[in-house]
């Protein structure tokens, strides 16, 4: 079988399927992974076949300052955002055209797709082919159980409105449905039909496949979810041959575990205040520190005897090492947080962050969420104070670590793909 695998967002939505792809290939399938340009080194380094896309609205987050407006900004400038986007995508659906139809994923059996790209379940469409909704997180499906991760809801709500908060995943068939129905109309020939914007639903309304690649120990699936949903588990990297880089590691023997604390792509308006912060709450807790860069720039600079900045440093193997983990609750870096059996301070800026950061303090493996909007060096040295020495919480995030580490979410995947491409 030859599938087409389409994504589009920040490493976190790549390198799951990185993964997924890794996977197919060991199973002696034919795999071809469309992304934005800029991840074509991340892909092809790891042994997969790539097929780049326009890089579109990823472009906002190219500059740290214009990425701080982007997450902080209020709603006048979100509707600002919300009016240029659609024309950005132009050249992102032409391009997955390109790939699927002439390209590296021409003939390809089944098409997976996260959503964001827009162009995956229309693609499917006109090759006649499955189309696979594929995600770290369960944005989609409705549910009775929990809110639509997508912005912070409240969890109060009674179980009909619960469900009801889930129509928030209308607003990209309301925002793009022009310039997706134009493209569908000139270039791939399709009519408008009923549900052709829902990524849930086949061109015959019966329900897509979706496959979700979190753990069950995390988010046990809910009783409501048809049959269609599939929880494979996460779909991780295998951990590099190689060791930490030697100053990595002479700095974790040289005392006590360190804290890590990296919010990924997230930087905030204001880099120098948040690095600042999160020096001043490592001092007051008393730890040590890891940094992660990414956080405008300033993080790479940051050293000392206590401190200690890293960049493109394997979290698989670095985790486990640490006193507590701090991040932004995306949902690659919290799943890898999870299976590193560590106690974690979630910090949330955005989107489906506030969810994670809820969620790994009712596991029992993080403190009450610190989001980014409030956070002050006080409250976060506490928090992360909490997390190095609460015993509960570290024999909590041992367990659940160690319930994830023994799933093996991509063969589940792989799995469930071979089913729907040869029912």
């Amino acid at each position: 079988m030859k599938v087409l695998i389409m994504t589009l967002g920040t490493r976190g939505d790549v390198q799951p399927f990185v993964a997924l792809a890794r996977g197919l290939l060991g199973a002696g399938h034919e795999v071809v992974l469309a992304a934005p340009e800029r991840f074509a080194g991340f892909v092809a380094g790891h042994g997969v076949p790539f097929a780049g896309v326009d890089d579109g609205p990823m472009r906002l987050m190219d500059d740290p300052a214009n990425a701080g407006a982007v997450i902080e900004s209020g709603a006048r400038a979100r509707l600002r955002q919300v009016r240029t986007m659609p024309a950005m995508f132009t050249q992102l659906l032409a391009d997955c055209w390109a790939v699927a139809s002439h390209g590296a994923g021409a003939g390809a059996d089944v098409v997976v797709h996260n959503g964001q790209i827009i162009a995956g379940q229309h693609v499917a469409e006109k090759l006649g082919v499955p189309a696979v909704l594929a995600l770290p997180l369960p944005m989609y499906v409705p549910t009775r159980e929990f809110p639509w991760p997508g912005v912070g809801m409240p969890t109060w709500l009674p179980a009909w409105a619960i469900r009801a908060t889930f129509v928030g995943m209308k607003a990209p068939a309301a925002i793009f449905g022009r310039v997706v129905d134009r493209w569908r109309e000139d270039t791939l020939g399709l009519p408008h039909r009923r549900g052709r914007h829902d990524p849930l639903r086949r061109p015959d309304d019966g329900r897509a496949p979706v496959l979700h690649a979190f753990s069950s120990s995390v988010l046990p699936p809910p009783a409501d979810w048809p049959d269609s949903v599939h929880t494979t588990g996460y779909w991780f990297l295998p951990p590099s041959d190689e060791a930490l880089p030697p100053r990595v590691e002479d700095f974790l023997r040289a005392g006590d575990a360190p804290v890590f604390v990296g919010f990924g792509s997230m930087s905030g308006s204001d880099p120098e205040r948040s690095t600042a912060l999160v020096l001043e709450a490592a001092r007051r807790a008393e730890k040590r520190l890891v940094i992660g860069a990414g956080w405008g720039g300033l993080a790479s600079s940051m050293s000392g005897d206590d401190v200690l900045a890293v960049e493109d440093v394997d979290y698989q193997q670095l985790f486990p090492r640490m006193a507590a983990v701090v991040h932004h609750g995306g949902a690659g870096t919290t799943g890898t947080a999870f299976a590193s059996g560590r106690p974690q301070v979630v910090c949330p800026f955005v989107a489906d962050q506030p969810f994670w950061a809820r969620l790994a303090q009712h596991r029992g493996v993080a403190p009450a969420p610190q989001p980014q909007r409030h956070l002050t060096a006080a409250g976060l040295a506490s928090a992360i104070t909490t997390a190095a020495t609460d015993l509960e919480m570290a024999r909590a995030a041992q367990e659940l670590g160690h319930r994830v580490r023994a799933e093996d979410g991509v063969s589940a995947a792989v799995t469930a793909l071979e089913r729907i491409a040869v029912p």
